[in-house]
């Protein structure tokens, strides 16, 4: 009896954490191509599409982006300018992303709190950064594990998890399509 309790308890603690969503691991990604170039991906002009769902799946925010990126020397700058349709949040953000060599780069914003880190792998680029994200009358200090993954030359995805002491509170989905 006791065995069958506590199987039923494993099992029922197992089933709990698999709904939990879990980041991906960059090592998956890097035999997969095609491989994502963030910096030529992101040199010259993006639109982008996305929502932002709570811990319960509610979209809480929908949003257009558009990005404008240059290479200042081995420097990406982008420029991100918000439009919300749901919601509310930063209307703009630059980002300053440089290569460190071996895949990894660092990147800063103005609202971004000290650098933060990338790692290309394959078809996939991991950025992990925390930053104060203002939230109704309040503002929660996060951590952001931020994924890209490429469809092709022109078409991103970005899935984005957004967590406060280990869990996920919240996570962005957003698909992004190179200009001509």
């Amino acid at each position: 009896m006791k065995t069958l309790i506590m199987t039923g308890m494993l099992t029922m603690g197992g089933l709990a954490l698999s709904g939990c969503s879990t980041a991906p691991q960059g090592e998956d990604y890097t035999a997969v191509s095609p491989k994502l170039d963030i910096q030529r991906f992101f040199n010259g002009e993006v639109k982008a599409w996305g929502i932002a769902q709570n811990r319960s799946g509610e979209v809480v925010q929908r949003f257009k982006v558009d990005i404008s990126g240059r290479m200042e020397g081995n420097t990406l700058i982008m420029d991100e300018q918000f439009e919300y349709g749901v919601g509310e949040g930063p209307t703009q953000r630059t980002w300053r992303i440089t290569p460190n060599g071996g895949g990894n780069f660092t990147g800063r914003a103005g609202d971004i709190d000290g650098p933060a880190d990338g790692k290309s792998y394959g078809n996939a680029f991991n950025f992990t950064y925390e930053m104060d994200l203002p939230v109704d009358d309040t503002s929660y200090h996060v951590s952001f594990d931020d994924w890209f993954f490429a469809f092709d030359d022109t078409t991103l995805m970005n899935r984005s998890y957004i967590k406060k002491f280990g869990v996920t509170m919240a996570e962005v989905t957003i698909f992004m399509q190179k200009q001509p």
